[in-house]
């Protein structure tokens, strides 16, 4: 018996001397826009499916979540983003302007030379994105990059 009197007088001992575990990072206090309702992949993201809740959450966790309700207005989901939980940063993408497989309007402009004809999509890519294209008559494949009316420019860097 005096040997566990011992046993646990020495392990009160070692417990006191510990040094503390480190403080838990402190929680900000942070209003993210949420869904209302359930927004399935490929749906786009609308002001009134929105509502922003307050959060606890820890900085690292912060910077994983969309803080801003203006930059998904108009974004497509990825996944299935559910009603009420914040939506993490690789759940959105820009929408698509032009559909893999889809007749698109190429453009070439040189000096004052302007070159406009059609081509097939061989990938999808949102404003931006530089994507390839074939010539349906030669079968000549070129890249270029996708403008806001849907275009596909083509340069000759």
């Amino acid at each position: 018996m005096v040997r566990h009197i011992l046993q646990a007088a020495c392990l009160a001992a070692a417990i006191a001397q510990a040094p503390l575990a480190p403080e838990p990072l402190l929680a900000a206090d942070l209003s993210l826009p949420v869904p209302t309702i359930v927004i399935y992949p490929g749906d786009t993201i609308r002001d009134n499916i929105l509502v922003d809740r307050d959060f606890a959450l820890a900085p690292p966790a912060a910077g994983a979540v969309i803080d801003n309700r203006a930059a998904l207005i108009g974004k497509i989901a990825r996944r299935t983003l559910l009603p009420g939980k914040p939506i993490p940063t690789i759940a959105v993408t820009e929408p698509r302007v032009v559909a893999n497989g889809a007749q698109v309007k190429v453009v070439f402009e040189e000096g004052g030379l302007t070159i406009t004809t059609y081509a097939t999509a061989l990938q999808a890519g949102g404003v931006g994105d530089i994507v390839k294209v074939r010539n349906p008559e030669s079968g000549l494949v070129v890249s270029g990059t996708i403008q806001p009316d849907g275009s596909v420019r083509i340069s000759d860097g």
